[in-house]
């Protein structure tokens, strides 16, 4: 399938609608959903291939969204903890400003890394999306596995 905008924004969305469903539907079973949010990861993974995305040039937007959300996930579990859902919400967006400048450090690193290992990471537009909704699905679901078991 030809990588294009319209194509890329129809995958997006459709890739959002998919996730927000199944995420839904599983919101309620704190035992399950982090492994859910993994599983939608791997999905998000698959949809690269019709396009032709290799999955090692989204490797520092997956980088990016696992630090990005692994660590908000951890903040808003405790702002959650400390004062409830304001706790919850103020944990989250302290913890998005706080992740996106860290997580933002370790992709460009990573991406530098690529190209100084002559590796052309060929980022798209669909690919840098897709990766980062992916990688952002696995930090939060494996914090929430862990967090199911505590």
């Amino acid at each position: 399938m030809k990588n294009t905008i319209i194509s890329s924004v129809a995958m997006v969305i459709s890739l959002c609608i998919v996730i927000f469903v199944v995420s839904s539907f599983f919101v309620l079973d704190k035992k399950l959903i982090g492994f859910v949010l993994i599983a939608l990861f791997g999905i998000c993974l698959v949809s690269l291939i019709p396009m032709g995305i290799k999955i090692r040039s989204v490797q520092p937007d997956i980088i990016f969204g696992i630090i990005d959300n692994g660590i908000l996930a951890i903040f808003a579990l405790v702002g959650a903890e400390f004062a409830g859902i304001a706790g919850a919400i103020i944990g989250g967006v302290v913890g998005n400003a706080i992740t996106d400048g860290i997580a933002g450090l370790f992709e460009g690193y990573s991406s530098e890394r690529l190209r100084k290992k002559n590796i052309d990471d060929g980022r798209t537009i669909l690919g840098s999306a897709i990766g980062k909704m992916g990688g952002c699905l696995l930090g939060a679901g494996c914090v929430l596995v862990v967090a199911s078991f505590l």
